[in-house]
Formats: C-alpha cells, structure tokens, sequence
C-alpha cells in the first residue's frame, strides 16, 4: 500500500538517528522558492543543467512551480576544487624556495584560469603574504596580510547581516570569509613584518589586536554565540522555526583565548621598547596560557621564555623563533545519515564535510649552534596545528549544522517530486517516481561539495630559544633533526648583538 505524503513524517528511525526529527514539507517549499531568489544563473555547467533539465522533464506536468524552482536551484550550488592548482607552490615549498613559490602564485594568477579565483580572494592574500614572509620579502607580506585581515572583516560583517537564506547555500558558491585561526595568525606573522622592517611599534599594534580586551581572542570565544538582534532567538531556534526540522547538531564554543605565540612575541617587543612594566605583563600572561589550557599546551612551558624575563646586567639576549612543518589540511569526508523519506532511494543521504587532515612533520628537533658559545635545542612554544584544530571545531559545528540543514531540504524536495511522480500514473507511476528519485539522488551528491579551502602555508609548530651573549656580532647556525640526521641546516652569518635592544632571529622550515 502506498504511503501519502502525510504518512512520510511518521516512518521510524534507525536508533542512532534523533527520534523527534521531522521535516515540516510546507516550509520546505517556501523556503525552496525563496532560496531560488539567491542563485547566481551564471554558475551552471552544461552537466548540471543537463541534469536538472531531466528532473525537470520528469516531472514538469505534475509538480508545482514552487518546487520545480527548489529542484533547480539546490542542484547546481557545487563547486569543483583541487589540490592540484597548488603543486608546483607545494614543490618549492617543499624545498624551501619560498622566493620561486611566490614567483609561481604571481605566474598564476596572471593566467586566465587563475589558481586563485575572485571567490577565493583571502586565500591568495594569505597564501601570497605568508610565502613572501618566508622569502623575507616583509613589506610585500604585510601588504599581502593587512589585505586578508580588510577581507576577512567585511566578510564576517556581512555575514551578520546576511539573510537568513545563505546560512543554509553551500558555502562553495560564496566567497571564502577566512578561518578564525588565519585571521589570529596573520596578525603574528605581521607582527614580525613589522620587527624585520625595524618597528617595534607597529609589531606591537598587530599583537594588540590578538591580546587587547575584545580582541580577536577575546571576541574568538562568544563568536559562535549567534542571537538574533530582532527576536532574541539563538541560531537554533531560528533554525528549527525556518526549516521544520526539530532536532539538529549544536554549535560549540571555542576553548582558545590566549596564545603563548603571541604572548611572547608582545613581551619581547614591550622589553625592546624599554616598557619593563608591559613586558612583565605579557610574561605573566604566558604562563596563565599554559596553566589554563592544558588541551592546548600540553607540554611544559619553554624554560626559554622565562629566561627572557631576565637579562643579566651587561650581556645581551638573542632570542630564536622557529617555524617548522605545515599545519593540517582541509579534506572532504563523506558520511552517511539515515533519512525518514517515502522514497528508498532516499533514505540514505550522503553528507560531505570538511576535516582537518595532518600534514607529519619530518623535523622532530632543533638544535642552535652560536660559533665559539655553543649550542642549545630550542623548545616548543605552540603547537600552532592544536590551535588550528580547536578554532576550527566551532567552525565546523556550524558547518556541520548548515550541511544538515541543507540535505534534508533537498532530500524532502526530492521525496515530494517522487511521490508526485508516482501518483501521476496508474501504469507507470512506480517507474516515473523512481526514475525521478534516482535523478534527483545523483544531481544532489553531484551538486554537494565539501568547503575544504583554506590557507595551505601556515607552520604547524612554533620554538624559541635563547642565550645570553657579550655584545657583538656572531655566526649562527639552526640545524633542524629527523631523529639523529640533520635533514636541514641554516647558516646566519653577521648576526649583531645588542644589549638594551631586542635581537630576535627568525628560521623556518616547512618540512
């Protein structure tokens, strides 16, 4: 017997899935039609129109216009991407030519299929500025990075204000906001685009805009805590009264507030500076980053960073900051979820979700050698990929939310068009409804894409070290270890070393 639309609401659940999620279908057709009022046409590919044109054909006689437009416009928000735009950068990268890799993304965006696109703006900011701090090119790297920070803050300001209808549009069809870890990150690098070019003071500025009260760390905590400045309701709630659906995923906060990084690098400046008082602040600082957030810095604080606080009388202190290894990438993960659709072919949906992947590290210590004063090994002071993995969990809740949202909007649509279908036709309506479920089911998992865009050149770990010197001018050399071999080794020659000034010497090594 066959089940009415009616019945479709009251199928049970396998017991993994919320036994309270409903679909109210009137909703999903109104929010079908509306959603088709933010549909960039010029996005269509002949393959996807071709596909939505069958669906169309299939069922054109039978269902409304409401939710022919619904169809039609939930199966061509898709965008294709590929790590392969990014080889020959990876390549260079991966023999620490940053100078050839920068040369490689300017190459490419002159050519007509850019590596980059408009959309994706902030990465090319991000990507560029970071590869040309690397090759010591700071003046164009802060250009670069204080363009991503404009970027990335009218893109959230616009996402405040957006209409509710683009939380649930794949997000591959908007232009990329920037991550919450990007946007504390550049400020950090900037902040030694500033040193390098010998001011003190504006590295100060971009540290500020981490550590001030409602600072970016500070804000990065209630970011996610969205309530609707008109009615109060949380995002949730908005949800779940937009859409009928009455259970979905919840969005979590971010446990990060305080970074050692840019802690330390703050207290170093305030002591270039003279500011004793600030400096002392930025230490104290510090070390509440490591005992308040144990998930974080789970190893012990850098016995480096407390011997800075301290300078004999008459020796000067070199302080060393390493970069090494990649952070973790974004891939897509698909996962499957149980529906409670009429249709079989339906009931299965395939959710495509952003994860963070590792990128090892072959580096596992590091070691400074100053000629004729000896050596130490630097110690870890981030590990910058834990930062990324945690900021990035609040992120994905949303993620996750949007993408629930969003598939079982078009699963319904889909159902409705089937069943109408089937109810079309004495002889072939069986056929006809499964005919158009299975095109509906292969123009949405073609039109749904994970987001997995972001910056691909951010460390994955920070170290320091330090030793206090006479003033003078001194060879030195990073060797970085792969368990008893020395993969990589970094000569600086004519490093000068003052006392009553800040001598501070950057290495990176991406391996």
């Amino acid at each position: 017997m066959k089940k009415s639309l009616k019945n479709t609401l009251s199928l049970p659940f396998f017991p993994f899935v919320p036994s309270c999620l409903c679909v109210n279908y009137r909703v999903l057709a109104v929010t079908g039609y509306r959603l088709s009022r933010h549909i960039d046409k010029t996005t269509k590919n002949d393959r996807k129109l071709y596909i939505s044109m069958i669906i169309k054909n299939r069922i054109k006689s039978k269902i409304s216009p409401i939710l022919r437009t619904s169809l039609l416009a939930f199966f061509i928000l898709s965008c294709a991407h590929s790590s392969n735009a990014y080889r020959e950068i990876d390549n260079a990268v991966s023999r620490d030519n940053f100078t050839h890799a920068v040369d490689v993304v300017v190459r490419g965006q002159r050519r007509a299929n850019a590596i980059y696109s408009e959309r994706n703006a902030i990465m090319l900011f991000l990507d560029k500025g970071l590869l040309e701090h690397y090759a010591k090119n700071y003046a164009a790297s802060g250009e670069d990075l204080q363009n991503a920070e404009r970027l990335i803050e009218e893109a959230y300001t616009k996402s405040v204000s957006e209409d509710f209808l683009s939380y649930i549009i794949n997000d591959n069809t908007k232009a990329y906001p920037g991550e919450d870890f990007e946007n504390i990150y550049l400020n950090v690098f900037n902040a030694l685009n500033y040193y390098n070019r010998g001011n003190i003071e504006g590295a100060l500025v971009e540290i500020r805009k981490l550590s001030n009260t409602s600072g970016k760390l500070d804000m990065l905590a209630r970011r996610y805590e969205y309530t609707d400045p008109r009615t109060g309701e949380s995002l949730n709630t908005r949800v779940r009264r937009e859409t009928g659906v009455s259970e979905m995923p919840q969005i979590v906060s971010v446990n990060f507030s305080n970074s050692a990084l840019a802690r330390y690098l703050g207290a170093l400046f305030y002591q270039g500076e003279g500011n004793t008082d600030a400096a002392r602040i930025e230490f104290e600082q510090l070390q509440n980053a490591f005992s308040t957030n144990r998930k974080i810095y789970y190893y012990r604080m850098p016995g480096a960073a407390e011997d800075a606080r301290d300078i004999p009388q008459g020796l000067a202190r070199l302080n060393i900051i390493s970069f090494t290894g990649l952070s973790p990438i974004k891939e897509e993960q698909m996962v499957l979820h149980y529906l409670p659709f009429n249709h079989p072919i339906l009931r299965v949906a395939s959710f495509r979700l952003p994860v963070l992947v590792k990128r090892p590290s072959r580096i596992t210590r590091i070691e400074a050698v100053v000629a004729g004063e000896g050596s130490f090994q630097l110690e870890l002071l981030e590990d910058m990929g834990k930062v990324i993995e945690e900021t990035f969990a609040a992120r994905y809740s949303s993620i996750l939310l949007k993408t629930y949202i969003r598939t079982i909007i078009k699963y319904a649509v889909a159902d409705i068009a089937a069943a109408v279908a089937t109810e079309s036709s004495n002889e072939y309506g069986e056929l006809r409804g499964l005919m158009t479920a299975v095109a509906a089911r292969l123009a949405m998992d073609a039109s749904e894409s994970a987001d997995i865009r972001m910056s691909r050149y951010l460390p994955d770990k920070a170290y320091i070290g330090g030793i206090n010197l006479e003033n003078g001018v001194y060879s030195v050399i990073i060797n970085y270890y792969s368990g008893n071999t020395v993969i990589s080794s970094v000569e600086y020659t004519d490093v000068t070393v003052e006392s009553g000034r800040l001598n501070l010497l950057e290495s990176v090594n991406l391996r």
